[in-house]
């Protein structure tokens, strides 16, 4: 069963203004048209959907549980319109990015927000993954573009650009720890302590530590480890700054450390216009 647009229309604009010749006025077409193209939606459907011996038209019981039924298909056929026409120039209907913990996000909520300006019809969708995970999930095509922590080589499917902010990590740990309360402090003195350790799901297993080393897939768990007592991580400034400042910083050698942060995505996929223009935000040094 084919049903037109403009019966639907007719429908629910009659259902919420009451009478036929309010709707005909808001489309601009005569009563009788409205009233004509309402009778043949009936047919189609087969029930009745406006009781017509008051001076108004009321709604049936079917009128009413099928008007819902018939915004949601006006809403839908709209959402189909709109993706057909980001396809017909060239703009992807969605965006999917994967984003590291390391990725500091001061300034990305006014990203954002610029982003939802220019592009409002682009359904975006943030992941968040850590080093191999973030290549996996651009390899794959599940992602669009990633944000990590810049790698010493790439696979030749994957392009990648520096941004512009870095990234600064230290070690931590909560501030009852025994290492906490130690003055000076050098690699050898961390051994005797649990490592709260990143590791990707795409990592291989590592031997058994006895315990002297705890795993997890992301810095905001890791940091929760640490918070509780677990043990000492390396963390991201801007995290600890926001979300873990009973923390204390570790005063060792050669920390904190300041990293690159690379942006990646497929070859096999081009960007989007979208994607496009995020990444040139990102790599774009701030106006001093």
């Amino acid at each position: 069963m084919s049903i037109a647009n403009d019966a639907l229309i007719a429908f629910v604009l009659a259902a919420e203004q009451g009478s036929f010749s309010a709707a005909a006025r808001s489309l601009g077409k005569r009563q009788s048209t409205i009233s004509e193209t309402i009778a043949n939606l009936e047919i189609d459907l087969g029930v009745a959907l406006f009781e017509r011996r008051g001076r108004q038209p009321q709604l049936t019981a079917a009128g009413q549980r099928l008007l819902p039924y018939a915004r949601q298909t006006l809403a839908a056929q709209d959402s189909l319109r709109q993706q057909a026409q980001l396809l017909a120039e060239g703009q992807e209907p969605r965006l999917t990015i994967v984003l590291s913990d390391t990725f500091h996000t001061g300034d990305f909520e006014a990203v954002l927000g610029s982003f939802a300006q220019r592009f409002p019809r682009v359904e975006l969708e943030c992941l968040v993954g850590e080093l191999d995970d973030v290549l996996a999930l651009v390899q794959s095509g599940r992602a669009h573009l990633g944000m990590l922590t810049a790698q010493p080589d790439y696979s030749a499917d994957l392009a990648h650009q520096a941004l512009a902010r870095p990234a600064e990590t230290s070690l931590y740990v909560a501030a009852g720890h025994p290492l906490a309360q130690q003055a000076t402090l050098d690699e050898a003195a961390l051994r005797g302590w649990r490592e709260l350790r990143l590791r990707t799901y795409q990592d291989t297993p590592q031997p058994d530590s006895g315990g002297q080393c705890w795993s997890a897939p992301s810095y905001l768990l890791l940091m929760e480890m640490a918070l509780h007592g677990f043990g000492w991580a390396e963390l991201p400034h801007w995290l600890v700054e926001r979300y873990g400042s009973a923390l204390q910083r570790l005063p060792l050698p050669g920390w904190p450390r300041r990293q690159r942060i690379d942006a990646v995505w497929s070859r096999r996929q081009p960007l989007g216009p979208a994607a496009a223009w995020l990444l040139q935000v990102l790599v774009t040094p701030p106006a001093a």
